[in-house]
């Protein structure tokens, strides 16, 4: 992990690491979000590190503080190597103004719907994403399901769901 974080702080600078996470099965290194997509395309284009594929995404509400995770599982399949990215975004709870993380489609093409998942389930907002809609839930759903702060309506177009 220490030659990752040489790598992304040579080419992207300190400012782009918040943290790093040794403990655990998984070592993560948590990035500013205003970072993320170019340190993205820095490990998978990488000589050496080839970070080619995205495994999945996960959101984390950290509820009761205002404060959600976007965690990312890559994998580099040449050097068989994984990594998990975090980036940690604030955020007041408000339906009209939901966390905002660029998304990596255009990096790893499996985000796409990893991240309209992430949309449908936790109200992660991915900017710039080429099609962001729900993906699970109708449409016309109110809310965010997998938010620790979520009520389950009572009904759903006349029918009872409780």
């Amino acid at each position: 992990m220490d030659k990752v974080i040489e790598l992304i702080t040579a080419h992207v600078g300190d400012a782009a690491i918040v943290a790093v996470e040794r403990n655990g099965l998984q070592p993560a290194i948590q990035v500013s979000p205003f970072f993320l997509r170019s340190i993205a395309k820095l490990l998978r284009d990488s000589e050496g590190f080839y970070f080619d594929f995205l495994a999945n995404i996960s959101a984390v509400d950290h509820y009761p503080e205002n404060r959600f995770s976007v965690v990312y599982h890559i994998t580099s399949i040449p050097y068989q190597t994984q990594l998990v990215l975090k980036v940690d975004v604030e955020n007041e709870r408000t339906m009209d103004k939901l966390p905002e993380v660029p998304s990596v489609s255009k990096v790893w093409r499996t985000a796409d719907w990893h991240e309209r998942e992430a949309f449908d389930l936790m109200g992660v907002f991915f900017t710039d994403h080429p099609d962001l809609r729900r993906i699970l839930l109708p449409d016309d759903w109110v809310g965010f399901p997998l938010r620790k702060d979520y009520q389950d309506p009572e009904t759903y177009h006349g029918i009872s769901i409780k």
